[in-house]
């Protein structure tokens, strides 16, 4: 079986719906991406295929980092899902490597995430709490991470970093 990854269609969207729901066990995350797609929000969202089987899906969306300074536009990982028949086989990591290439080629220059501190440091996460860069939601410091997407992308800035509003109900 060959693994291929590509950006999302319209067409994929009643099978990422359902991959994001069974990979959490809940809707909220599939909804989640549904409502950010449905508002317009400008994401980069990429799907695993093996053998025309959607398997997997993650969505990068923009955020607002503010501070008294001003405020920059950033990105942020998440949801990432993979069907729960076909976890554990690398697809999961090799979505986020592509997303994290995706984002770079896009011209942002950091990312962050909200997630498991023992599984995103594999793509170059750290905590954001030493930089000065917090989440707006009251999260344990350690699973607030960012990455530079580009050389020293965090010199001289800190802040507050804003999801979309829709982030809120999940």
């Amino acid at each position: 079986m060959e693994l291929l990854i590509r950006s999302e269609t319209a067409v994929d969207a009643a099978n990422v719906f359902a991959v994001e729901a069974a990979a959490f066990g809940r809707p909220a995350e599939a909804e989640l991406v549904e409502k950010l797609q449905q508002a317009g929000v400008d994401t980069i969202s990429l799907v695993a295929l093996l053998d025309d089987a959607l398997v997997g899906h993650v969505l990068f969306s923009p955020v607002t980092v503010k501070s008294d300074k001003g405020e920059f536009t950033a990105v942020a990982l998440g949801p990432v899902a993979v069907s729960p028949d076909h976890q554990k086989e690398g697809i999961g990591s090799a979505l986020c490597r592509q997303g994290i290439e995706a984002c770079r080629d896009a011209g942002y220059e950091l990312a962050f995430v909200l997630g498991h501190p023992s599984y995103y440091p594999r793509f170059g996460f750290t905590s954001s709490a030493p930089y000065g860069l917090r989440c707006q939601f009251d999260v344990p410091a350690e699973v607030f991470m960012v990455l530079e997407l580009i050389p020293d992308a965090m010199q001289n800035k800190q802040g507050t970093v804003f999801y979309h509003p829709l982030f809120a109900d999940v």
